[in-house]
């Protein structure tokens, strides 16, 4: 009886001590983070977030300047490679984090955002998704900018529904 009240302890003590390390590693993070020198790191970072500050360093990743409509900049980082696509979702991930910190939760729509304004480089709209920003020139340290847009209802967009063909022809008949 004694051995298995041991172990159960054990097992608790191996969760505290789990506990323990997990606050210690956030606590260490969360000061790792307030350095200067990782300022352009998020403050809640995912694995692909660092790969791209890493590669970056080493030179296969590009910082981009976003220019807002109101005069203000922000920069993301992306990979060398990119589409305009994975810039696009670098600059929501951006926006989304920096409304976080000054505001508090609070929901933006893209869907709204991507219908009414673009991202633009040297007068050249970047509206197909799976273009790579290379193809526009866009390199390191390029700034884009947001411009306004609006869709045309036919451009990419379904047809509105019709009805369905079997109900069609059924009243016509006596």
């Amino acid at each position: 009886m004694e051995s298995s009240s041991s172990k159960g302890e054990e097992g608790l003590g191996d969760y505290n001590s789990s506990n323990i390390k997990r606050a210690k590693l956030h606590s260490t993070l969360s000061a790792l983070l307030q350095d200067p020198l990782l300022a352009d790191v998020p403050k809640s970072p995912t694995l692909s977030d660092v790969d791209t500050l890493i590669s970056l360093e080493l030179g296969s990743a590009m910082r981009v300047s976003v220019l807002k409509l109101d005069g203000t900049s922000f920069d993301v980082a992306v990979m060398n490679s990119a589409t305009v696509k994975e810039l696009k979702l670098a600059v929501k991930r951006k926006v989304s984090d920096a409304e976080q910190s000054q505001m508090g939760h609070r929901q933006i729509s893209w869907k709204h955002v991507w219908a009414n304004f673009c991202l633009s480089y040297n007068n050249q709209k970047l509206l197909d998704d799976d273009s790579k920003l290379q193809d526009f020139g866009i390199r390191n340290n390029s700034q884009v900018h947001f411009i306004p847009y609006v869709m045309a209802k036919n451009a990419g967009r379904h047809s509105k529904r019709k009805k369905h063909r079997f109900f069609h022809g059924l009243s016509k008949r006596a």
